[in-house]
């Protein structure tokens, strides 16, 4: 083990380390807001599109992000559509991101009680103004601890970039393992990354799914 070789990587880690947050963030905001449609739709059984959107929730969940990638990256392409390597990572994971997150908050959606339904509906309230402040308020609270968890893993499936190039946290790790053949440095410092990005996050969420914790979720 040499903290020479680890020194000198950081630089071409750091990189790295930025476009792993830039990807991630964007993806898992593209997520939330896809996830959030899709299932506000799906909740009120909107004729026609929710089924188009209960097909994609189950092709989204179904298939690796890999095969997704290489459609997006090499197969549209073929079709005269061309995308970056970071388009298509971003497209890719929002789209898987998007399927998880829909199931994470129709989950919450459905834990309402269906009385809170009917007193908004006895209010006269439209299923927008439902949405607004019967539906969405209390179901996102519900749906915390499916949101941190598909956080959490929609970060660490940026880790498959690499397949396509992008010069994320992994895909720089294997370069630089490819060019100064220095696996233990290189992949302590891919590790601590990661931890480095993870851990913070994760303690984050657990203390946000604490403050909204009630019911079922605990005391």
């Amino acid at each position: 083990m040499s903290w020479d070789v680890i020194q000198q990587s950081l630089p071409e880690f750091a990189k790295g380390f930025r476009l792993t947050l830039w990807l991630s963030l964007i993806g898992i905001i593209g997520s939330v807001i896809v996830g959030i449609i899709t299932s506000l739709v799906r909740y009120f059984r909107v004729p026609v599109i929710s089924k188009i959107l209960g097909a994609y929730v189950e092709i989204g969940r179904n298939t690796p992000l890999l095969i997704q990638l290489f459609f997006l990256y090499y197969g549209f392409p073929v079709m005269g559509l061309k995308l970056s390597a970071e388009a298509s990572g971003i497209i890719g994971l929002i789209f898987l991101g998007g399927a998880y997150m829909a199931e994470g908050f129709s989950g919450g959606f459905n834990g309402i009680s269906q009385a809170q339904i009917n007193a908004g509906e006895a209010l006269g309230m439209n299923r927008w103004q439902l949405a607004r402040y019967v539906v969405l308020p209390q179901g996102l609270t519900l749906s915390v601890p499916a949101f941190s968890a598909n956080v959490i893993f929609l970060i660490k499936e940026t880790s498959i970039f690499s397949v396509i190039a992008i010069p994320e946290l992994t895909n720089t790790a294997l370069d630089l393992i490819g060019m100064y053949y220095r696996s233990n440095e290189y992949l302590l410092v891919l590790v601590i990354a990661y931890a480095i990005i993870l851990i913070p996050l994760i303690l984050l969420l657990d203390w946000l799914e604490r403050r909204v914790r009630y019911g079922s979720f605990g005391d």
